[in-house]
């Protein structure tokens, strides 16, 4: 097989055993992807429409259900698109794309949930100082941080492991996560290098978010009672988000330990986790938690209703 990076196919392995149930998964992972589409869509379309939540904590909120149709859509399409197909095969080059996407998305999500607990820590602990330390430019400069970082830790991912000789080609997933070092020849340098990449964008962010929040809990409690339902009302969305990617991270690095004679089904429906319940779980949180969109959420529905 040709060793040139545009010429080099990788067989995606799981789908093996499964090809009588393809149908049954295309139309479950479609209506879900929709799903995720429209809702996600929903509240941004909300957000962007009413002035009156064009404040800090509705734009990072907005770019955190981008980042889930932009995390989606690196993933539903091509599996859409190999649940229908006979053989599941991609270029080398498009799964390790695939695989940047993947990470630095993921990545993403903790610097957006770091910027949402800095936003919170002055709404609630500095408020006379809140429109001067959360201008536009502030705001600006902590998205551009939340998916440029982890776009570079992750190209240094990428370009490393398109550089290696690989001696395998067939991943063992459903799509192209940390299964692909499964196929260099020399991985263990390139190994190292991911777990301080994730070191850097998931531990590092949550020792933040940690911090933040436990400064926030104690002025809270020292705080009225009006300060104490503010805190609740607002964090707590943002602390269920953080819980949900945070599983959802440790369940991605262990699925890829999981033991290549595990049943087929079995491994196709743990894998499915990882796309399944996180991207639904952001607008559902946050249509039912914050007070504005939900608010506006029931004036939608009610004109559509009419209409």
């Amino acid at each position: 097989m040709d060793q040139e990076l545009n010429f080099t196919y990788v067989t995606l392995d799981w789908y093996v055993g499964i090809n009588k149930y393809r149908y049954v998964f295309f139309f479950i992972m479609f209506a879900l992807y929709s799903l995720i589409i429209c809702t996600n869509s929903t509240i941004m379309y909300i957000i962007c429409i009413h002035k009156n939540l064009h404040e800090p904590m509705y734009i990072f909120i907005a770019a955190l259900l981008l980042n889930s149709v932009l995390y989606s859509t690196t993933i539903y399409p091509k599996l859409l698109i190999d649940f229908l197909s006979e053989k599941q095969v991609t270029t080398y080059s498009a799964c390790l794309f695939q695989f940047f996407m993947f990470y630095t998305l993921g990545g993403s999500e903790f610097f957006l949930l770091a910027a949402m607990a800095y936003d919170r820590y002055v709404a609630i602990c500095k408020p006379l100082q809140y429109h001067i330390i959360m201008r536009k430019t502030t705001v600006s400069i902590f998205l551009i941080i939340a998916w440029l970082v982890p776009a570079c830790h992750i190209a240094v991912q990428a370009i490393g492991s398109a550089n290696i000789k690989l001696c395998d080609f067939n991943i063992k997933g459903i799509f192209c996560n940390n299964a692909v070092y499964t196929l260099l020849c020399e991985r263990s340098r390139l190994i190292t290098i991911f777990v301080v990449a994730l070191i850097d964008l998931t531990i590092v962010p949550l020792l933040f978010i940690v911090f933040t929040y436990t400064n926030i809990f104690i002025i809270s409690y020292q705080s009225c009672k009006e300060i104490r339902k503010k805190a609740a009302e607002t964090c707590l969305p943002h602390l269920l988000v953080l819980i949900s990617i945070s599983c959802l991270s440790v369940y991605d690095v262990s699925i890829a330990q999981v033991e290549s004679d595990f049943p087929k089904i079995a491994q196709l429906l743990m894998t499915l986790q990882i796309l399944l319940y996180h991207p639904l779980f952001n607008p559902f949180i946050y249509g039912l938690k914050m007070k504005e969109i939900s608010k506006q959420l029931k004036r939608l529905f009610c004109q559509a209703r009419i209409i």
